[in-house]
């Protein structure tokens, strides 16, 4: 049977057919959708969300040594969440086979860095698979669960965005039932202290020396002997690209087994070929070894040391140009940067903020993000998932120490990145006394990678209804005394509830509560929001006066005629917030009821 597969879909179907019956993630783009597929697979596999990447790969490792074939997935950025547990459970090794992907974002479309995360299985000792295609991600994360029990290891599976999300025709076939292994206690085995460690450690050498041998003898490294003047030596989406350009001219090393590198193979494709070039993304990892093994090549002299080695890339760097593209006048195009959804409940909430004097705006990883620009101006800094609570406690307590400062910190973060690690962030600020401004924006799901499930959602990623997590119930468990709950597009309590906080000389946490407009109402939300998007606002062309008040809201359903310098609202993405309404100085703009 053949179908259509993204990379993800790919991912997911393998792992499918290779008997895996538990898998958790924490969504994020590119590899957000592999957990969404694996949680179709209902009767036959477990699907979790977790509150963050460690919780999965935790949990991932514990489901493993019950005895059950399990994975992780993750985007870059989380396995460096998830690195405690990697690192240790490359030591300890698995009972049923064990397999992480890690979903690197060469290019940084949704990212809020470029890495490379070959370097984890380098660092960690774990070998690591590579595939091309959505074919050979299917038949490789096969492979790498068989090689996980054989070898007692995890195994890190590494992808890129544009593997992710193209297409390919796949073969697919039938679930292989793998039984769940029987649980034998081994104190030696399961126990990292170091009376046992010492020997795990030997164990780990024994191991890479075992799996070069592997990776000098499986197929999924390969040599394609063409024309010897040009080789390749190339990994995962990099062959495809590099294919594009060169076709059957050059010869190829097709490395899809990569930690540890296949050194014997490389010297013979070496001794074959005249000159060789390798095309890898990010880091020169497969460059470097070939130069340890005093081997001449030409990598990051000639390609681009970042962003994806598209086909273009690799024309561009090699031949010194690549194809003609339509010309077209570049001073006409309009630029559409991102911007909050028509009926975003931030965007009330980052008008008033972005007002406010004397502020230090400590931001994070969501779709609040955007605060950062015109016309909020409402974010200072961000670094990583969760750090806007401990970044802007840190900066509060510096403030605080030059003699009579005004300077108030905000920090703000969403519901999921709050259950993620903002958690840990918030009982750091009330054990150290601080006296920063939190806000927990809480839209009731996880908005920036598409709307996945949280604890405080009401669903689990498999549908079924489950406990909500009380966010403000939790903040006080913490124990923060100074509480507010309010609705974001009400601007006047907005505003009223900024003015106690900045009035109050000790810790506050401020949470807006308001669902995304996109998404599906949980049973526990219906009575409290059921209707609220059904409502429009309207302009009254004689009231308007042209001001453009309304428009610095930011909202996309507003428009301004040039020519008629009045105001309109789009009825068809307008879904009646009102945030447009209370700004506007002459009354111009209604509530329609439906």
């Amino acid at each position: 049977m053949k179908k259509l597969l993204t990379g993800n879909e790919a991912i997911a179907r393998g792992a499918w057919e290779a008997g895996v019956k538990f898998a958790s993630a924490y969504p994020g783009t590119p590899s957000t959708e592999i957990l969404e597929n694996m949680a179709t697979y209902k009767g036959d596999v477990l699907a979790e969300w977790a509150t963050n990447e460690k919780v999965a790969l935790e949990a991932v490792i514990g489901a493993s040594y019950a005895g059950a074939r399990s994975m992780a997935s993750m985007k870059h950025v989380g396995l460096n969440v998830a690195a405690d547990p990697l690192f240790t459970n490359a030591y300890i090794g698995v009972n049923g086979g064990l397999v992480v992907i890690s979903a690197d974002e060469p290019g940084m479309h949704s990212s809020q860095n470029e890495q490379d995360n070959r370097n984890y299985a380098r660092a960690a000792k774990i070998p690591m698979f590579e595939p091309a295609d959505s074919q050979e991600a299917k038949d490789m994360i096969k492979e790498a669960f068989e090689l996980s029990e054989k070898y007692d290891t995890p195994v890190l599976f590494r992808v890129t965005t544009r593997l992710c999300h193209s297409k390919g025709i796949v073969e697919c076939g039938d679930r292989e039932e793998v039984e769940i292994k029987e649980y034998v206690k081994d104190v030696k085995k399961f126990v990292p202290v170091p009376a046992f460690t010492g020997n795990m450690r030997i164990k780990v050498e024994e191991r890479m020396n075992k799996l070069e041998e592997f990776s000098n003898s499986t197929p999924l490294n390969y040599v394609e002997l063409n024309d010897t003047k040009i080789g390749v030596v190339t990994s995962g989406c990099c062959f495809r690209f590099a294919k594009e350009v060169f076709g059957n001219n050059v010869s190829y090393l097709k490395l899809g087994f990569t930690n540890p590198l296949p050194k014997a193979i490389m010297k013979e494709f070496a001794s074959k070929v005249d000159k060789i070039y390798v095309i890898e993304e990010n880091d020169p990892i497969i460059e470097n070894e070939l130069k340890v093994l005093g081997i001449e090549c030409f990598g990051k002299d000639t390609f681009p040391f970042h962003g994806e080695m598209t086909s273009d890339v690799i024309r561009e760097s090699v031949y010194g140009k690549t194809y003609e593209t339509i010309k077209y006048d570049e001073s006409k195009i309009v630029a559409r940067p991102p911007t909050y959804c028509s009926g975003c409940p931030h965007r009330g909430f980052m008008y008033e903020l972005g007002k406010r004097k004397d502020t230090v705006i400590s931001g994070d990883i969501g779709c609040y993000a955007l605060g950062f620009a015109e016309p909020y101006n409402a974010m200072d800094w961000s670094v990583c998932m969760g750090a806007s609570l401990s970044m802007g406690h840190g900066a509060q307590k510096v403030f605080n120490m030059k003699k009579d400062n005004k300077t108030r910190v905000v920090s703000m973060l969403g519901d999921s990145t709050f259950f993620h690690t903002g958690i840990n962030s918030l009982l750091d600020v009330v054990y150290n006394k601080g006296n920063s401004i939190n806000v927990i924006l809480d839209n009731r799901i996880t908005g920036m990678t598409g709307h996945q499930e949280n604890p405080g959602s009401g669903y689990t990623v498999q549908g079924e209804e489950t406990e909500v997590v009380d966010i403000e119930a939790l903040v006080k468990a913490c124990g923060v005394k100074n509480v507010r709950v309010i609705n974001p597009n009400n601007l006047e309590e907005v505003k009223n509830t900024f003015d106690w906080a900045y009035g109050l000389d000790e810790l506050s946490v401020i949470i807006t509560r308001w669902p995304c407009v996109l998404k599906k109402l949980s049973k526990a939300d219906k009575d409290e929001f059921e209707g609220v998007f059904k409502d429009k606002c309207s302009v009254d062309s004689e009231k308007c006066v042209g001001c453009k008040i309304c428009t610095k809201v930011g909202c996309p359903s507003i428009e301004f005629n040039n020519e008629k310098k009045k105001v309109s609202i789009d009825a068809t993405s307008c879904v009646g917030c009102e945030v447009c309404k209370q700004v506007c100085p002459v009354g111009a703009i209604a509530k329609e009821v439906r």
